[in-house]
């Protein structure tokens, strides 16, 4: 009697044993499928699918990237831009409405003018001392900042025609 009794047991383990070793195959595999399905995308060797997003031409500035990179307040009284090429400095906040509107426009500046200038973005919410040392009391101000000479400020949203002829007025100095 022991016999039949010892056989089921073993025969039950072998059964379970071999449902695990199935399903874990299973799980490989789909692993493995879906593991390859994500690494092309990932891979940057493609320079046909990369494209660049016209807000990865926009550069964020904090108070110590804008003394290093446009203007040092603390050290200097008298205007003394730190760039070497053009730029412009748009102070927002992320509620603005009319900020929204213009940030578009300045990306694609940023965009179609890069190398020639840079676009810096400066949201005057996290950055109050910045915002307060040089005056910013309304929204969307925007600097022009020719590489010589002082700055042109406006304030408000403009048309991108607008924008443009401010551009082309600080490439020219």
């Amino acid at each position: 009697m022991k016999w039949p009794l010892l056989f089921k047991i073993n025969y039950y383990k072998l059964a379970r044993l071999k449902k695990n070793s199935t399903m874990k195959k299973i799980i490989f595999v789909l692993l493995v499928i879906s593991f390859s399905g994500l690494l092309p995308a990932q891979s940057g060797n493609n320079k046909e699918t990369v494209k660049k997003d016209a807000k990865e031409y926009v550069v964020l500035l904090t108070d110590l990237t804008f003394k290093q990179k446009v203007f040092d307040y603390v050290k200097n009284k008298d205007w003394k831009y730190e760039g070497t090429i053009p730029c412009i400095v748009d102070f927002y906040a992320d509620w603005c409405g009319p900020c929204r509107r213009v940030s578009p426009i300045l990306e694609e500046i940023a965009k179609d003018y890069s190398g020639k200038l840079i676009v810096y973005k400066v949201n005057t919410d996290k950055e109050q001392i910045l915002s307060s040392s040089l005056g910013i009391q309304s929204l969307p101000t925007i600097l022009f900042i020719p590489v010589t000479g002082k700055p042109q400020v406006i304030m408000g949203a403009y048309p991108k025609e607008e924008l443009l002829k401010l551009v082309n007025s600080i490439l020219k100095k």
